[in-house]
């Protein structure tokens, strides 16, 4: 091989290694410029498998990591009034996006809250229906085991307990409840595992774990009101470009599927179907 041919060679081989060395350093950079990216969601529990889905395939795709805070809404909402941070907040229903605008936590003026899906109270049993329940005022049968979510922090409670009242039934099934939990998870878990023999929470428990539960559809004109999901960036946000991405991309086409996949109802036609007389409670006119 003659020395120029062989120079050559050398040039050749000698660029190709600067290629590769520049591409690991580009990749190195891009995953450094990422990696400081992150935002921090307080996500009340009515929707925690889908969080968690979904945030795992936004990290993918964007790069930012998502630590996620899942409990009851009225939790979360005191914990964000205490740290005072947070990016973004997606109570389990929107009376606590209106007490977080209240507290300055949500500025509805500048980021209008982006409503993901739609809930409606249920009653859920165990597989099989062992106690042969059918009704709302089955659940004040002497004998049975009832649970709910716990009222005053926990959005689900509040709509259980409301539900029982508007019905005339609060004083006759309240003297059966012996679980009052501490976030929907919890709620769902009770009759998961067989503690109670029912709970009156949203449809979408039943969808979570349907080899452990039955569902038992309420009368639509005795449900008072719809809940629904929704979320807002925080006004303390560090990173409001990220947190809007992320809220983006909860109602976007490309997850659409996850939402259907765990039961939720994307469309209010779709949940007013089960409650035709049912309520939804408006965020319009609560701007900070």
């Amino acid at each position: 091989m003659g020395k120029t041919k062989y120079f050559a060679l050398i040039a050749s081989v000698f660029a190709i290694c600067i290629i590769i060395l520049a591409i690991y350093f580009l990749n190195g950079f891009h995953s450094a410029h990422y990696s400081w990216r992150q935002i921090e969601v307080f996500a009340g529990a009515a929707a925690a498998p889908v969080y968690r889905e979904i945030a795992e395939i936004f990290e993918k795709e964007s790069g930012i990591k998502v630590l996620l805070n899942i409990g009851g809404s009225g939790s979360l909402l005191s914990s964000l009034e205490i740290v005072r941070r947070g990016d973004v907040f997606i109570p389990g229903s929107p009376e606590y996006l209106i007490l977080a605008s209240q507290k300055g936590i949500i500025n509805f003026t500048e980021y209008k809250p982006k409503i993901l899906a739609y809930l409606v109270p249920a009653i859920i049993v165990q597989k099989g229906n062992p106690k042969n329940i059918r009704s709302l005022e089955d659940l004040a049968r002497p004998g049975l085991h009832i649970g709910i979510a716990d009222p005053k922090s926990v959005c689900v409670g509040l709509y259980a307990k409301e539900l029982l009242e508007r019905n005339g039934l609060w004083e006759s099934i309240s003297k059966n409840i012996v679980v009052y939990a501490a976030s929907c998870e919890q709620t769902a878990q009770i009759i998961y595992t067989g503690a109670v023999d029912a709970v009156i929470g949203w449809h979408v428990f039943y969808y979570w774990n349907p080899d452990k539960s039955e569902i038992i559809w309420i009368e639509g004109s005795k449900i008072p009101k719809i809940g629904y999901i929704a979320g807002a960036v925080t006004t303390f946000a560090k990173d409001r470009a990220a947190a809007e991405n992320f809220l983006d991309f909860l109602v976007s086409e490309k997850v659409h599927a996850i939402w259907k996949k765990y039961g939720y109802f994307p469309t209010l036609l779709e949940a007013k179907s089960y409650a035709p007389n049912a309520i939804v409670e408006e965020l319009v006119g609560h701007g900070s």
